[in-house]
């Protein structure tokens, strides 16, 4: 996908942490976002945030995610599970309602799919830091690894990040990717995950790839080199 062909793009979990850092960078180079939240009282922050159009429904009881997916040229998925969701009982929007977001996309003929996973999904060799997210949030882990091997199998380009802690620090743009079984472990801020996902779909090295993400400073030698590009479907600088 050539980066001028982005007009529009849709933001799953717009109103975490990662999805509201999303919003903020692609505002202004996409001509199009739209931002969905299961909460109505979120639509005014979300549109301040960058949204161009906000969409209200619910992954894990959807009523009509076309509205969403319709028309879009690239779906982030920024979903994320809570402490109080692990311990619960029911389903993980991690899982089935990101699935559900998968094949709403691959219905509307959606082209690229980026989602925001995390270390230690996978069989692949993990680092300290991946093991203890396993024993932490293991039903979240196990989740997303369904996620990711449906959109493996999905008709449409994907990219699956798997960052490390997050945290609320600013954006570095100093991130070091690997692919699975690197063993990264460290911090990375929500800022740079949200950098490299708005940057994925427009990206040759990350087309139908899965990347640990941690901040540089670690483990620098274990990454790739990737020259990043993002999104330029609109006019207006970024």
């Amino acid at each position: 996908m050539d980066a001028t062909e982005v007009e529009t793009a849709a933001v799953a979990g717009a109103g975490g942490g990662t999805g509201r850092e999303l919003l903020r960078l692609l505002a202004p180079r996409v001509p199009t976002v739209r931002a969905l939240t299961r909460s109505p009282e979120r639509g005014s922050s979300l549109r301040e945030a960058g949204a161009d159009e906000v969409v209200v429904d619910d992954l894990l009881a959807p009523e009509d995610l076309s509205r969403l997916v319709e028309g879009a040229d690239v779906v982030y998925s920024a979903v994320g599970s809570g402490i109080g969701d692990v311990r619960g009982d029911g389903p993980l929007v991690d899982g089935a309602g990101a699935r559900a977001l998968l094949d709403a996309a691959a219905t509307a003929g959606v082209d690229a799919f980026v989602m925001e996973s995390a270390l230690g999904v996978g069989d692949e060799p993990a680092s300290r830091l991946a093991a203890l997210f396993d024993r932490v949030i293991g039903p979240v882990q196990r989740a997303k690894a369904e996620t990711e091997a449906a959109l493996r199998a999905a008709p449409l380009r994907h990219t699956v990040l798997r960052p490390g802690l997050l945290t609320d620090g600013p954006r570095t743009d100093a991130v070091t990717v690997a692919r699975p079984g690197a063993k990264l472990w460290g911090a990375v801020s929500r800022a740079d995950v949200a950098r490299v996902m708005a940057a994925a779909p427009v990206t040759p090295a990350a087309a139908d790839e899965t990347f640990e993400l941690v901040a540089t400073p670690r483990l620098r030698s274990r990454g790739l080199a990737v020259d990043w590009q993002m999104p330029a479907g609109s006019p207006t600088p970024g």
